[in-house]
């Protein structure tokens, strides 16, 4: 079966994941996470691709990005794979694959999930009991939102610039997003959302992805299709 094209517009983010083949490794020393940002920023400026979050995982990688052009994740993600792999093959005396096939991504509605989507990456690190709270954690974009420090990969997007009229407003209002609870719904959502590719959103944004794309951006009904009062099914 073919594989489904991933839906993408320019100008509205994107949540992207992608794995370790089979799970494994991805990164084995902090330089190598250091190496990941530095080829992540130099192919996003290429490609004009701005990042907004991020968390880097010992098995795989959540990004926020929003693409300026419509290949420009695309782009961004074969630019990094291609010199990242190369590092690591040629760092730890290996070959063969790094990532478990193309990276995965999803559509986000600013309004409503952007700030969500942001805490759900950044609590990566404490959902998977590696830290015991997420500024706790190096290789994540926390720290910029939450604490002010500096990071020249990150472009920070409109509705965490809305947080408040100057940087200790905004920090002091990302840092409180962090005291809600995540429900397990929320969680599923996203979760459910990136790995099968569709948008994360209303169903108004929904309608409004179909509309630019003239594509689906909902799973199809499951079950046989309705009958018509002559007793024909309804495609």
């Amino acid at each position: 079966m073919a594989r489904r094209p991933r839906l993408t517009i320019a100008g509205v983010p994107q949540h992207v994941i992608q794995r370790g083949n089979n799970r494994q490794a991805t990164f084995f020393a902090d330089e190598d996470y250091r190496l990941y940002l530095a080829c992540l920023g130099q192919a996003a400026r290429k490609h004009d691709c701005s990042i907004h979050a991020y968390v880097l995982m010992t098995n795989h990688v959540h990004l926020l990005a929003t693409p300026n052009n419509p290949d420009a994740i695309s782009r961004t993600m074969q630019d990094v794979g291609r010199r990242y792999v190369q590092y690591i093959n040629f760092t730890y005396r290996r070959s063969g694959t790094l990532w478990e096939g193309r990276f995965k991504a999803s559509l986000v509605d600013t309004q409503r999930y952007f700030l969500a989507c942001c805490r759900y990456i950044e609590l990566n690190p404490v959902r998977a009991g590696i830290a015991r709270a997420p500024e706790d954690y190096v290789w994540s974009s926390y720290r910029y939102h939450a604490l002010g420090h500096e990071n020249g990969l990150l472009s920070a997007h409109n509705e965490y610039c809305a947080l408040g009229a100057s940087d200790a407003e905004r920090q002091c209002a990302y840092l409180n997003l962090f005291g809600n609870h995540v429900d397990a719904g929320g969680l599923k959502e996203i979760r459910d959302t990136v790995n099968e590719g569709w948008p994360l959103g209303s169903e108004r944004f929904k309608n409004e992805v179909e509309a630019a794309l003239e594509r689906a951006a909902r799973p199809p009904k499951r079950g046989r299709p309705a009958k018509n009062l002559n007793g024909l099914e309804q495609n």
